[in-house]
């Protein structure tokens, strides 16, 4: 499981609550020549708040006027940058975002949550490194930030660094022992190390934390199906296909992290009529005929 991109729109709509209550736009426009910086900052504020609001709601077109206004009325408020570099991870424009994003460091270098929404930006451009010191250097500020911990683990995962993946996994967890992700990611690394039961153990422990969780569903039924358990692997396939049938697309699998070897024997599992027969007809079923990427 990769970087949640959603995590810093909810981070941006927070860090905005306790600004003013909006009024409606057609207040905020000024009326007057004569202007006042202080009085134009507020406005701007107010618009960022709306506009943060509106992203909450998915309302992403509606939001991105209000923003790119609010960091005309308020250049020097980080937040403001902050949420359009938020807005534009949203719609995966990353070079925009980054350029935001700095902006929004440059007049804050001491907000971690920043920090981190430059490694998800670089995360999701695969530069991997930039992305892995983007968050280091957040985690400096916010040592024990479980989401920080678990995404630093993936750029590490990305870069190969696979003990240091594992290393930041179990931080994360060390902070909250239900994170299931990072449970997950270190059953990930295990199956491609040829640590089937280990990466079962993981898996298990992440199904009992959350039981309509997917992925981890998914790569339990495969690892149960691949060594011997049909039954219970088959069961367990079917329930998580059903849950969300986007983990029946072998792209958005690799996507999330899934290696090469998981990737293989998931595809077989995946062609089995029983599987084949819980998907919905109208969605189809994402399999490419080639093998996984090396």
């Amino acid at each position: 499981m990769p970087k949640h991109l959603h995590l810093i729109s909810l981070l941006v709509v927070c860090s905005l609550w306790n600004l003013p209550k909006a009024v409606n736009a057609q207040a905020l426009i000024p009326h007057t020549l004569q202007l006042d910086t202080a009085k134009l900052e507020k406005q701007g504020l107010r618009l960022a708040q709306e506009a943060a609001q509106l992203a909450q709601f998915q309302q992403i077109d509606l939001a991105f006027p209000r923003a790119r206004l609010a960091t005309q009325l308020a250049p020097q408020n980080h937040k403001v940058w902050l949420l359009l570099g938020g807005l534009h991870l949203q719609t995966k424009e990353f070079d925009a975002a980054i350029t935001a994003l700095e902006k929004a460091q440059t007049l804050n270098p001491k907000n971690a949550d920043i920090l981190f929404a430059l490694g998800s930006a670089n995360f999701q451009k695969q530069n991997y490194q930039a992305s892995a010191e983007h968050y280091q250097t957040g985690l400096k500020l916010k040592p024990n930030d479980p989401e920080g911990l678990f995404d630093l683990g993936n750029a590490y995962y990305k870069l190969g660094r696979l003990a240091d993946a594992i290393t930041q996994f179990n931080r994360a967890i060390s902070q909250d022992k239900k994170f299931w992700p990072a449970i997950n990611n270190i059953g990930l690394i295990k199956y491609e190390q040829g640590d089937v039961q280990g990466a079962i153990k993981q898996w298990q422990e992440s199904v009992a934390i959350d039981k309509q969780a997917a992925e981890p569903l998914l790569a339990l039924a495969v690892a149960l199906y691949t060594t011997g358990n049909q039954k219970q692997g088959l069961a367990m396939g079917e329930a998580a296909i059903r849950i969300d049938q986007r983990y029946a697309d072998l792209e958005f699998l690799k996507q999330n992290l899934w290696g090469t070897r998981l990737l293989v024997d998931t595809k077989k599992f995946l062609e089995l009529p029983r599987i084949q027969s819980a998907l919905d007809p109208q969605e189809g079923l994402f399999i490419p005929s080639q093998q996984p990427a090396q």
